[in-house]
């Protein structure tokens, strides 16, 4: 293969690559055939998307978890965390912060439950921001698998857009993540209700995980593009000690340093095959390497997501080891990150959702945006078990 053939054939249109030619691009080393490939992915960026950053604010609303994912800080069979829920005020003062700092987005964050107090909470939260934003500001949600019901009830309630990562796409190396009662089936299943009342639809995948193959990164892509995602958010796997999966692995400069690439790589890929998604900076990225996150916009990633979280909670919300900015506030955060992003040549939109160019084509081509959304019945009720 030659990779000045397959650059140019992936950046002619979307999904243009064979599952082949994605293994190629996610096998590169060579630093000079790396830097060709963030250039040609930030080439696409820069023509569909332009030179500019989209944000969310991000609010880590609680670690309490039902699962027990083998590689998560929070999963519930840690018992060196202190455990915590924050109230529906809590959650909307930081979202009305962001709302008041010009962030156009924010993203509530959780550990995954099931709960009928959990679900009126957020649907509280949703309503109050599209109260106090006069239905302006775009709000992601990132509290895992869900009845089909509650994903309906959070959408009545203002949610646009839904994150729910698969972590990988190859059922076998998911059963190898997860304890038995674990579904990859009804996570899959979870991703096409979203898709069915109308969110945008995120999902995303850990690069570099144990025993994990180019191909199985090459098969992550492609089931990006059959499910037709609309925002990816993934990241490099980072070991914590408190798992199962990091027990003993220590996060040393030659680990960073492999994760930090094959991040970007899964980024720029991304970016060449898929074209107009979102796809974000991950702060995991920040993590293995100061600049990590500005790295990922080069490759092609055009959204970044700031913790607007208050600093008494941060500590306790470490999904992997040597999460970044734990000890500077939101306030500091957003300086920082501004002059960050001016750093690399690239502008932040200010007040703006940030919406998937991806959504709006595909809902374009499909049907009118009422039809699209006509899915969601508005007498639905979420109704108590």
């Amino acid at each position: 293969m030659n990779l000045s053939n397959i650059l140019n054939k992936a950046q002619m249109k979307r999904c243009n690559l064979s599952r082949d030619e994605l293994i190629y691009l996610l096998a590169l080393e060579d630093q000079a055939d790396l830097a060709r490939l963030h250039e040609a992915a930030y080439a696409v960026k820069t023509k569909r998307l332009g030179r500019q950053v989209s944000l969310r604010g991000l609010i880590e609303m609680g670690n309490i978890c039902a699962k027990d994912c083998l590689y998560c800080g929070i999963r519930r069979s840690n018992k060196n965390t202190e455990r915590y829920h924050l109230g529906a005020a809590e959650v909307i003062r930081m979202a009305e912060w962001a709302y008041r700092e010009n962030y156009g987005s924010v993203v509530i964050q959780s550990g995954e439950i099931e709960s009928d107090e959990h679900t009126e909470i957020i649907a509280k939260v949703l309503k109050k921001i599209a109260e106090f934003s006069n239905g302006e500001m775009g709000v992601t949600l990132s509290l895992g698998e869900q009845e089909k019901e509650v994903f309906a009830y959070w959408r009545q309630a203002g949610a646009h857009r839904y994150l729910l990562r698969i972590e990988t796409s190859s059922p076998e190396l998911y059963r190898r993540l997860h304890p038995a009662d674990h579904s990859f089936k009804r996570r899959y299943e979870c991703l096409q209700y979203l898709r069915e009342l109308g969110y945008q639809v995120g999902s995303g995948v850990m690069s570099g995980l144990p025993g994990q193959s180019h191909g199985d990164l090459a098969d992550d892509l492609i089931f990006f593009r059959d499910l037709d995602i609309d925002m990816i958010g993934m990241g490099p796997y980072i070991p914590h000690p408190d798992t199962p999966l990091g027990a003993g692995l220590a996060v040393t400069p030659e680990l960073s340093s492999r994760q930090l690439a094959v991040g970007l790589k899964m980024v720029a890929a991304a970016r060449l095959y898929l074209h107009n998604v979102n796809i974000a900076a991950a702060t995991a990225l920040q993590a293995l390497a100061d600049n990590g996150r500005e790295l990922g916009l080069l490759a092609g990633a055009n959204v970044i997501m700031p913790n607007v979280t208050d600093l008494a909670y941060r500590k306790n919300y470490q999904l992997y080891a040597g999460k970044p900015c734990l000890e500077e506030n939101a306030a500091h955060c957003r300086g920082c990150l501004a002059a960050r992003v001016a750093g690399v040549g690239e502008s932040i939109l200010w007040g703006e959702r940030g919406d998937s160019p991806r959504f709006f084509e595909r809902i374009t081509a499909e049907s009118p945006l009422p039809a699209a959304l006509s899915h969601i019945d508005s007498t639905i009720e979420y109704r108590k078990a």
